[in-house]
């Protein structure tokens, strides 16, 4: 582990120092707050396309979704689907304007449990990418990292070169199997996870560095570059500066626009406190992840089951919310 700050930390921001040492996402809808803060990648969910679909500078997005959705050769029933589908693309294809790496696109919570359709519905994205000149390696799938999310992701790796982003990821056993699986990145939830500890503890703060969120992400980073996995791990979910850099030197980190600014406003030294030299150093026990593995796994875990369920049913929520929105201009 590196105890020096990152090069040129008495004049560079916070963010530019973590810059140097980690690729920053934007955690946001909002696209003028990704030409502000110049994040390499940028991810969406439900949640946040809800949350810039309400503002007005968006309502041509709104509406050319619907026109699409009301497109000849729609069934009447599945116009709200493609109407949907429409505003996920619209949204990653003007995310794609102002970042120059990748956008990840939201699988709908409602299929986490069903591999057939999350795969139907992935390539339906990479399709409609592909019909507004996107290339493929640009767009990142996101699925929940169920069982059945991740061989999902398993298949459109394997058989159709479609990178997949698995959310909602809170135990070591949804890391093991998503490494195992071959994903191209994974994003555990670092702030969900403080969260649980303090609802269901008596402790109730804790310093980055005993943050179990931290933890977490510490053990997943040093677990798959120790035994080479090429799954990246992109931190997210935070609910302090504190975490994200303790987590310096991640793959990625994922922030909200409230951190990103935080951070930008700060001149404080940023140390890299995770690496894959210091990772190669452990001494871990490899892990086999299979199904029955996993379910035994996640069963013991009760912070990951009630976070991972939870995540699911809050991103369903918003998803029917977008979809009353959508139903309403359809009409």
């Amino acid at each position: 582990m590196s105890e020096s700050p990152t090069k040129k930390s008495k004049m560079a921001t916070s963010l530019d120092q973590l810059k140097e040492v980690t690729v920053v996402v934007a955690d946001t809808g909002d696209f003028e707050t990704m030409k502000k803060y110049k994040p390499t990648d940028a991810t969406t969910n439900p949640s946040l396309i809800l949350q810039a679909a309400n503002m007005p500078q968006y309502a041509s997005l709104i509406d050319e979704a619907v026109e699409y959705g009301k497109g000849k050769g729609h069934n009447k029933s599945d116009k709200l689907t493609h109407a949907m589908d429409k505003l996920f693309v619209l949204f990653g294809c003007e995310i794609l304007k102002i970042v120059p790496g990748r956008v990840s696109i939201e699988v709908d919570a409602r299929l986490s449990f069903d591999k057939e359709a999350s795969i139907t519905k992935a390539r339906k994205f990479i399709s409609m990418f592909a019909a507004e000149g996107i290339d493929k390696e640009r767009i990142l799938i996101k699925l929940a990292s169920t069982w059945e999310g991740i061989q999902a992701a398993k298949v459109l790796e394997e058989e159709h070169g479609i990178h997949c982003n698995l959310t909602l990821l809170f135990g070591f056993a949804q890391a093991v199997a998503c490494a195992e699986a071959g994903v191209t990145l994974i994003s555990p939830f670092v702030g969900r996870i403080l969260d649980w500890y303090v609802a269901n503890s008596e402790q109730k703060s804790y310093e980055p560095q005993d943050d179990p969120g931290v933890k977490s992400v510490t053990r997943i980073y040093n677990y798959y570059k120790k035994f080479g996995y090429n799954t990246v791990v992109m931190g997210a979910s935070f609910r302090n500066s504190g975490e994200i850099c303790e987590l310096a030197g991640c793959d990625l980190l994922t922030i909200g626009p409230k951190f990103l600014e935080e951070l930008q406003n700060s001149k404080e030294p940023i140390i890299e406190h995770l690496s894959e030299a210091s990772a190669k150093k452990h001494d871990l026990e490899k892990v086999e992840m299979k199904e029955a593995k996993f379910r035994w796994e996640m069963n013991e875990d009760q912070m990951a089951t009630d976070k991972l369920s939870e995540g699911i049913r809050k991103f369903a929520v918003d998803a029917v919310k977008l979809e009353k929105m959508l139903l309403e201009k359809l009409k």
